[in-house]
């Protein structure tokens, strides 16, 4: 519970240090590496957690180990910049490497 605290208050808090637009709904599901790898620093990092989150809660887990963290995403990340992978979407890959 108090991991889904965590990621949903980091979500706030970027939505909220983000320049005020027109709102946007993006399919996560969709999202390629290679747009990962296109978009800006900050936004990627709010994609990664929001994938975090996604992953912790589809497995049940109410806590994150950061060792995990910081290896699967290193896993993840070096999955996809191979260039035969760059057009897989990042749920795949993911789907693929994390553990």
């Amino acid at each position: 519970m108090r991991a889904r605290f965590i990621v949903a208050s980091l979500l706030l808090i970027t939505a909220f240090a983000l320049p005020a637009k027109a709102q946007v709904i993006v399919d996560m599901s969709l999202i390629t590496c290679q747009q990962f790898f296109d978009a800006p620093p900050d936004r990627q990092a709010l994609i990664a957690w929001w994938m975090r989150g996604y992953y912790s809660a589809s497995k049940n887990l109410s806590m994150i180990d950061f060792r995990y963290v910081e290896y699967n995403t290193k896993v993840v990340m070096a999955y996809c910049k191979k260039k035969q992978n760059r057009r897989e979407t990042l749920m795949s890959a993911i789907q693929k490497n994390a553990r």
